[in-house]
């Protein structure tokens, strides 16, 4: 009895130990283990049924030599026991068995994981990439200057009329514009042309601007608005502390020449405030501003519209200050021009928006637009690189690239300020000989691989704002040079959604690198280049 006992407990343990499916192989998948797994299963199972026959026979044989039905009832327990174990065994091997398992799906490519390319491995032939340039780009040369002569001529108009037409003594004061962007940096990369300038505009006398900037330490801003600054409209006497007459008793003989207090200059006052800062406040609204912005620019066209043979239309009302103006043979120019206040006496200026940003929406925060210093910081590389260096042909091609994986597959938050920022840290932090033209495959493999690199860690720091490699000569205001670094991914990353999309437009673009730059390339005919190529080439 017990050695039977013992028997079928050894074959019990013997069936869990050896089970195909408790230990499997730690080095071999699934698939790999189907075929395998179940000659296993049937092996054991072929095992264990020869083995029951056999312990069946001994109890048998030991159920005539049970003495008492003590001894009787402990067998049955067992017996019961083992049958539980083994219908127990059974039931797991059935649920352990995997489902088939459909094949990955590849993509075209072959690629059976997520579409992931390295830029350090992007295919890119050095004359491929020299015809792609000289024949994409070196077009837009003589048409830039004479559209930006244009523009310029047409923008002095246009805010001379605005002047006209605003109130010199309650409205605000126009300035002369800033010419920013590619048109004015010389990387211009497709049509229709696209002009971006500030206009920057001061308060009426004697009013002023108070600047709070994020880096200021007595200055409260949120980290999501870091860049930002809020414009305060102050007036000389309003807290009493500018004049005398605030703080002295004059008297009801004496008149104070500065202020005259009377009821209409109060009502003049309140209503300036009404029309540029943000309700119950004294800080400058950006909406506000849109909105004389819009009608002050509406008035001027309609003063000169006379004089020119086009047509002008605003492209987005949320922005007033993008236009469009289109010529009667079809052809457009599209012009951006952001109003914009001047940080003191420098470079700097507190802008309503970016025209490839909307993620401020807060109407008091403006964002500080430091691009007249990276387009001096441009030009002065420029003057130091190697003759005809190939850092813009670099920032031309990306931006190409960029443009045509929009119009594939959508618009992103990626944008070409990304991409100069991004050329702008690796010309610092490169030797300026490594520049030469016969280097741009491994110079453009370079900006690629930093901006991959860049969405990956999350982080792209502003080339200015804290960088202590920015020459002196740039003259950089000392509170933006001694301020943190401002990560211009930042905003996008707490967008989940946002970011997501911009990290999948990077990577279907590095993928489709090469064969963007095939398609819009003169083709190679037994290692010669036709000259000769379709107008489509060239549109």
């Amino acid at each position: 009895m017990q050695g039977a006992i013992t028997r079928v407990c050894m074959v019990v343990v013997a069936a869990i130990l050896n089970h195909p499916l408790l230990f499997p192989n730690e080095n071999t998948t699934i698939h790999e283990q189907d075929e395998d797994l179940l000659a296993r299963m049937k092996e054991h199972q072929e095992k264990l049924e020869s083995e029951q026959e056999r312990l069946e026979k001994e109890i048998l044989q030991t159920e005539t030599a049970l003495i008492g039905d003590q001894d009787s009832y402990g067998w049955y327990f067992w017996s019961a026991l083992c049958l539980v174990i083994f219908f127990t065994i059974e039931v797991c091997r059935q649920d352990m068995i995997p489902a088939e398992i459909p094949d990955p799906v590849e993509d075209e490519d072959g690629d059976s994981s997520a579409r992931y390319l390295s830029a350090k491995s992007v295919a890119l032939d050095k004359d491929v990439l020299n015809n792609f340039s000289k024949t994409r780009f070196h077009p837009f040369i003589h048409e830039t200057g004479r559209v930006r002569e244009f523009i310029e001529g047409f923008a002095d108009d246009l805010l001379e009329a605005l002047r006209s037409v605003c109130d010199r003594e309650a409205d605000l004061e126009v300035e002369d514009f800033v010419g920013i962007g590619s048109m004015f940096e010389s990387w211009r990369v497709s049509k229709p042309p696209m002009c971006d300038l500030i206009v920057p505009f001061s308060p009426p006398q004697p009013f002023r601007f108070q600047f709070q900037l994020w880096c200021d330490p007595a200055t409260e801003i949120p980290l999501d608005l870091q860049g930002c600054g809020r414009i305060k409209l102050i007036k000389p006497g309003w807290n009493g502390t500018d004049c005398l007459c605030g703080s002295t008793s004059l008297g009801d003989d004496m008149l104070c020449l500065l202020h005259n207090r009377n009821e209409c200059e109060k009502l003049e006052e309140h209503t300036l405030v009404e029309l540029l800062c943000a309700k119950n406040t004294t800080y400058l609204s950006k909406d506000q501003i849109m909105r004389w912005f819009q009608i002050s620019v509406t008035k001027a066209w309609g003063q000169i519209s006379h004089k020119y043979d086009f047509e002008l239309a605003f492209r987005n009302l949320d922005f007033p200050g993008a236009l469009k103006i289109r010529f009667r043979s079809g052809k457009t120019v599209v012009l951006n021009v952001t109003p914009a206040v001047q940080f003191e006496e420098t470079d700097a200026y507190l802008i309503s928006h970016f025209p490839s940003d909307t993620s401020n929406s807060s109407d008091i925060h403006w964002q500080l637009s430091l691009t007249v210093y990276e387009r001096n910081l441009l030009k002065y590389l420029a003057k130091r690189l190697p003759t005809n260096s190939c850092h813009i042909h670099c920032l031309q091609i990306v931006s190409f690239l960029h443009k045509k994986q929009t119009a594939l597959t959508g618009r992103s938050a990626f944008c070409n300020y990304h991409i100069k920022t991004a050329l702008l840290h690796l010309l610092l932090s490169k030797r300026l000989t490594m520049w030469q033209p016969q280097n741009l495959d491994h110079r453009l493999r370079d900006l690629l691989s930093f901006l991959q690199q860049s969405l990956e860690e999350k982080r792209l720091y502003h080339v200015i704002v804290g960088n202590p490699r920015i020459p002196i000569e740039i003259l950089v205001p000392k509170i933006i040079c001694s301020a943190e670094p401002i990560n211009l991914f930042r905003p996008l990353v707490l967008q989940r959604h946002v970011y997501a999309k911009m990290e999948e437009h990077f990577q279907e673009m590095v993928i489709n690198a090469s064969v963007l730059v095939q398609e819009y390339t003169p083709h190679f005919s037994n290692g010669h280049m036709r000259h000769e190529f379709s107008s489509t080439d060239q549109a």
